[in-house]
């Protein structure tokens, strides 16, 4: 037996016993010829004491050691509240180090800087902190209950393939050359979409797993090239079904492990008036600033810029303070946007109005100005102008940048929300802006609103989608639809795609011979569940809770993948080969 307790597990009932520990050495501190060290193993940690210096002089960090000693109460004083283990301590007999370490690139203990790269090229030793492995477990605990919770609802597991077709879903496929058939490729799923509904067709009624999925993406800073998300799918279910579903997930994972109850049902916002108030079709609601939309207010204007399709606002609180520097950032910020930049009004202590914009502003505009967005004496007003979408969506960013600079955000606070009723299709447009079709906002087989079953054709900028995302704390951490089982139905959707029978055909054609077997109306969703790990266990990015994740790029420092391959390989994968129907 190398070991007969956890180091983590010791209290002060096994005083006086006589225990074998394994793990790792922690920290070491030496004090006139007696050695404390901080044993960590999974568990936690204990301090060993050596009053012989020679039983610990060679020891270092990290080193991978044994320690046989008896557990005594540590003498009066040097108890240490903060640790489980902390009125213990091992006066160690004998010790044998099975493994030595290497110098560290960087400390184990403590919270000292280290970069990202350094941190994922040794990702085996930054789990070895707390935090990190913290994190792992908690999205260990999440898999257990949701896990759980699934099967007490009836659902069945099924896995789906990682090697299937290319399909259009929005990003570009991950590719796989088949040796067997030179010149084919199969392609890893961006999801399990087409499988999914496939068993509803199948008659499993309820499917969900936790699934793999791929997207050869340009990265933005928390994406990641490969995710998993815990995918569901219903027969015979309306969106009530499917939302009672998700809130009995996530308010168990929430419960179980955050300690917070959710508030079911959760509140419910449309698409369009999360845009309209928040400039986002995720809100935080954990504070306030919505925009204020100014088009009617500016509709005489004679200010150029405000001579707008959409004219909006938003107030920061006590911004008439800052600085010229701090004023011109905005629009460098705005500019990193692609926007042309953020007009502003600065409202002074006395109540008058300055700043570039007053100037251009009548004395009418300017007199209502501030009862008309809520701002007070000392604050800053931020102007939007322009289409409507894009000048709603700079507004949504600049409330959250208010948000953060301000400490507006209650970030102990949990705010949940639906929002519901988002639009089916969005235009497409070419590269001097103008508008050349459509292109659907979730997926091709996302259903209408049922007022909207017979006429979305006819109006595809009006049309609503029976769909619903799940948002917590501004972030998308799950979203899902109604899909569309009646074949008519699903071609008049590709009709407004622009995606002729043909290339339906071509892209779709298992699904669409399928669905000539009565398929069931179903619906179904999707949650990020790197996502929800990192909410729950309070990290900053999802890399924080994937144990090998990738960095911004989709590099991997730890492998050093991806990497070139071969001429030998090359040929003998077929990258280079024709199919042979083409040859």
């Amino acid at each position: 037996m190398i070991r007969t307790h956890q180091a983590g597990s010791l209290r002060e009932e096994h005083a006086g016993q006589q225990v074998t520990l394994a793990g790792w050495v922690a920290r070491r501190r030496d004090h006139g010829g007696v050695v404390f060290i901080d044993l960590r193993d999974a568990s936690g940690s204990a301090q060993v004491v050596f009053r012989e210096e020679d039983h610990a002089h060679d020891l270092r960090a990290e080193y991978c050691v044994q320690v046989v000693g008896q557990v005594r109460v540590r003498p009066e004083g040097n108890e240490n509240p903060d640790l489980p283990t902390g009125a213990i301590e091992v006066v160690a007999e004998r010790v044998e180090v099975l493994s030595e370490a290497a110098p560290l690139p960087f400390p184990i203990e403590g919270n000292v800087g280290v970069s990202e790269e350094a941190r994922l090229k040794y990702r085996y030793l930054d789990i070895r902190r707390q935090q990190v492995a913290d994190a792992m477990r908690t999205r260990s605990k999440a898999t257990y209950l949701a896990n759980e919770v699934m099967h007490e609802l009836g659902f069945v597991y099924v896995e789906t393939p990682t090697l299937t077709r290319s399909t259009p879903e929005g990003a570009r496929d991950f590719l796989v050359p088949v040796r067997l058939q030179p010149g084919n490729w199969y392609a890893l799923p961006q999801s399990p979409q087409l499988f999914k509904q496939l068993l509803q067709v199948a008659g499993l009624e309820r499917y969900y797993q936790l699934a793999k999925c791929y997207r050869d993406e340009d990265l933005r800073a928390d994406r990641q090239p490969e995710f998993t998300q815990i995918d569901v799918e219903m027969s015979f279910v309306d969106q009530e079904d499917v939302i009672e579903v998700g809130e009995k997930l996530i308010g168990r994972l929430w419960k179980e492990i955050a300690g917070y109850e959710l508030p079911t049902p959760l509140p419910r916002m449309t698409y369009a008036d999360a845009m309209a108030r928040y400039g986002s079709d995720k809100p935080d609601l954990r504070f306030g600033q919505e925009l204020v939309e100014m088009t009617g207010y500016f509709a005489d204007t004679s200010f150029r810029v405000f001579q707008a399709e959409y004219v909006g606002a938003v107030v920061m609180p006590g911004g008439a303070s800052q600085t010229r520097k701090e004023l011109d950032g905005w629009q460098e910020w705005a500019r990193s946007r692609g926007a042309r930049g953020l007009a502003y009004v600065l409202v002074q202590a006395d109540g008058t109005l300055g700043g570039p914009v007053a100037k251009n502003l009548s004395e009418e505009e300017l007199s209502g100005l501030a009862a008309k967005v809520g701002a007070e004496p000392g604050d800053a007003i931020f102007f939007a102008a322009g289409p409507r979408h894009a000048s709603r969506e700079l507004l949504g960013a600049a409330r959250l940048e208010i948000g953060r600079r301000c400490e507006l955000i209650d970030e102990s606070a949990w705010a949940f929300l639906w929002v519901v009723d988002a639009p089916m299709f969005e235009p497409v447009h070419d590269e001097v802006g103008r508008e050349i079709g459509w292109t659907a906002v979730h997926h091709p087989f996302t259903g209408p609103k049922p007022e909207w079953a017979d006429t979305f054709q006819d109006h595809p900028g009006e049309a609503l989608a029976y769909a619903y995302d799940m948002v917590c704390n501004g972030m998308e951490i799950g979203g899902g639809s109604i899909r569309i089982h009646r074949a008519e139905m699903q071609q008049r959707v590709f009709d407004v795609l622009g995606i002729s029978k043909e290339e339906a055909e071509s892209k779709f054609g298992f699904l669409l011979e399928a669905f000539k077997y009565g398929p069931p109306p179903h619906g179904g969703i999707a949650y990020g569940w790197d996502r929800i790990c990192m909410l729950l266990s309070g990290g900053e990015s999802i890399r924080d809770v994937i144990a090998f994740p990738k960095t911004a790029s989709g590099f991997d420092p730890l492998t050093g993948a991806p990497t070139a391959i071969t001429a030998e390989q090359r040929k003998e994968a077929g990258v280079d080969a024709r199919p042979k129907a083409e040859a």
